[in-house]
């Protein structure tokens, strides 16, 4: 199975982590490469088990702070999407005056 990565985080026992996508199934999980001292062995995590695990560490903080840059600045999301989108049978206006959202509806 082919696999791209990105690195998450390097602890300073020399543990990595790595954000991993097969490119063939499209399954997105955690890899995890212990140090050489712990046997240099990988395996791979499935994201929500590696989130409840022990989910405070600096491996889980940098992985939501990556998920989080999916949504970097809401308050752009209005301009980003299409006048069309916002038909009375679609998406209302209202439904963007959310906080979570950051904008408010014209």
């Amino acid at each position: 199975m082919p696999v791209e990565t990105r690195w998450l985080y390097s602890s300073a026992n020399g543990d990595r982590w790595y954000l991993a996508r097969d490119t063939e199934a499209g399954h997105v999980f955690i890899k995890h490469e212990s140090n050489v001292s712990s046997g240099g062995r990988a395996s791979d995590i499935e994201i929500g088990e590696f989130l409840v695990r022990g989910g405070s560490g600096p491996e889980h903080q940098e992985l939501l702070r990556l998920i989080g840059t999916l949504v970097e600045d809401p308050s752009q999301l209005k301009s980003q999407l299409p006048d069309e989108l916002f038909g009375s049978h679609v998406l209302p206006r209202t439904v963007l005056s959310s906080p979570f959202y950051g904008v408010t509806p014209s």
